[in-house]
């Protein structure tokens, strides 16, 4: 089935994976057309952001080369894990993935294993956001996934997750904000990287 997958996103198609904290619904990052096929599936806005799910921050840098080295140190810190970190995009790559704010750029670095760690060690990145409509509930089993989702796309099956969703943290200005509390506490994410900075 990794193999379905891989070739579902080489060759423009959706896959439905499971990441450390939900099922995911995935294409490749540089396809602008598969993304708006994710886009659209889901039910989202154009305008609304689309994480970059690397398999690791070698990977996520050599897609964008020039995040900042603070913004690489403070990932290091905190990747792999259960966070989003919107970071610094100042050449605007993969502008299909940033939305209305084309010099940024969210970044998931997963702690994966099985079937989705395969997939991401063949592919590398992928476009990534929760398997699940918009403003649905976060799905932590496969069978919680949309069931037109699971039609349009390559699924794997990963078990039981925890079915709470990355938490997303913007860091591109000069004080951290927590734009989505979810896996680790908003509290606990501050504080986190407070600790990454030295402060």
């Amino acid at each position: 089935m990794v193999d379905d997958a891989v070739a579902a996103i080489r060759s423009g198609g959706l896959v439905v994976l499971p990441t450390d904290t939900v099922y995911g619904l995935a294409c490749a990052a540089e396809d602008r057309s598969a993304v708006r096929a994710l886009s659209a599936l889901k039910g989202r806005s154009p305008g609304q952001p689309i994480a970059l799910l690397a398999a690791d921050l070698v990977t996520a840098r050599a897609l964008v080369p020039e995040l900042p080295d603070h913004a690489l140190a403070l990932a290091a810190a905190l990747l792999p894990g259960p966070f989003t970190l919107v970071l610094p995009n100042p050449a605007c790559r993969l502008p299909g993935l940033a939305g209305e704010r084309p010099d940024t750029i969210g970044v998931r670095v997963p702690d994966l294993d099985g079937v989705a760690r395969e997939l991401l060690d063949r592919v590398r990145a992928v476009a990534a956001t929760s398997a699940n409509l918009h403003g649905g509930r976060d799905p932590g089993r496969l069978q919680d996934v949309p069931g037109e989702f699971l039609a349009a796309a390559v699924a794997l099956d990963g078990g039981e997750l925890p079915g709470v969703p990355s938490t997303v943290v913007d860091v591109t200005g000069r004080e951290p904000r927590v734009l989505r509390e979810g896996a680790v506490p908003a509290s606990a994410a501050l504080a986190s990287i407070a600790d990454a900075l030295g402060e």
